[in-house]
């Protein structure tokens, strides 16, 4: 799985599993929750322990603080992915019956990433993980949406994650040695040595991509910016929501 597959996703409360029926056998419909706002993984940084879900705005304008769900209680029910409704599959009591501080938790896409010996590698844009388990099998490193579209990825085994440090992901400096995968230039590298005799063609095609994804320094920082999501420990993202209880209380007046 990706983290990339559930962002936005959205997630309903599914009845605790002896109300699943209603009186006339049909099943009880799952009520919205809300949707999938980041993934959030261990402070160790190696496995996804669950999601952030945004819930919706309280009558249409004052936002709700994000909901912590845990990724072991996520099920899909009638359809889609629900949560059952029970106390420990959220916030608090779900952090610790997982054993994790919910402060402490990263939120590694997004985040700035740095070799140990200095060197900037761009940023965390998604990472591969075991739904059962949310062991990490590895992470993508990316430059930016026009770099990876044009030269592609930076695909990092976890085993290469040293830490983290000063609101930047800390990896081995091998990360610095790994091949770039996908990307427009990439694949009509591919293309030119596996045909051979249609290089040319591919090339021309490869010119034509290039010409369409050309930004300038503003326009590419730009796209850049509003691509990535927010990386950082999850205890530095609750002042976001820290002025949500006294909006309510003026809206509510």
């Amino acid at each position: 799985m990706r983290v990339s597959d559930f962002q936005g996703v959205r997630v309903y409360r599914a009845p605790a599993k002896g109300r699943r029926t209603g009186r006339d056998g049909a099943p009880v419909e799952p009520k919205r929750l809300g949707k999938v706002h980041f993934a959030v993984f261990s402070p160790g940084g190696r496995r996804v322990v669950g999601f952030m879900v945004k819930l919706p705005d309280v009558v249409g304008m004052i936002k709700q603080p994000d909901r912590f769900v845990a990724l072991d209680a996520l099920e899909i029910y009638e359809g889609v992915l629900c949560v059952e409704d029970l106390k420990e599959n959220f916030d608090a009591a779900a952090a610790k019956r997982l054993g994790v501080d919910l402060d402490t938790c990263l939120i590694w896409t997004g985040m700035d990433v740095v070799a140990q010996g200095g060197e900037r590698l761009g940023y965390c844009a998604d990472a591969v993980f075991s739904g059962k388990t949310g062991k990490v099998d590895l992470f993508v490193l990316t430059e930016g949406d026009a770099s990876a579209m044009l030269v592609g990825n930076r695909e990092m085994p976890a085993c290469l994650l040293k830490g983290y440090r000063d609101g930047a992901m800390i990896v081995s400096d091998e990360a610095v040695e790994l091949a770039l995968t996908g990307g427009v230039a990439a694949k009509a590298a591919e293309a030119s040595v596996a045909i051979g005799a249609k290089a040319k063609e591919g090339a021309a095609k490869a010119k034509k991509e290039v010409a369409k994804l050309k930004l300038d320094e503003k326009g590419a920082k730009a796209v850049d910016k509003g691509s990535r999501a927010l990386g950082k420990q999850l205890g530095k993202t609750r002042g976001m929501f820290s002025a949500f209880a006294s909006e309510y209380r003026k809206a509510s007046k």
